[in-house]
């Protein structure tokens, strides 16, 4: 798997736990402190995110931050 294709799944994932729980992108990025659109490019796979904004993006969740890049390699 790529670099890309990890981001790619790694973005999948977020928007899909994200959606399980009836949020929007605005209300993750509210919780998180970041602009809408640097959720969109995480769920997109279009970036490469520090650590610590995925302990935000897993804080906001209320996942493990393990749930989110449990990913194939």
């Amino acid at each position: 798997m790529s670099e890309s294709e990890v981001y790619i799944s790694i973005g999948k994932k977020i928007k899909s736990i994200r959606e399980s729980k009836g949020l929007t992108q605005q209300a993750v990025s509210d919780l998180c402190d970041f602009e809408k659109s640097n959720v969109s490019r995480i769920e997109s796979g279009r970036t490469n995110m520090t650590i610590k904004n995925l302990f935000k993006i897993s804080q906001a969740l209320r996942v493990k931050m393990k749930d989110l890049v449990d990913v194939e390699s």
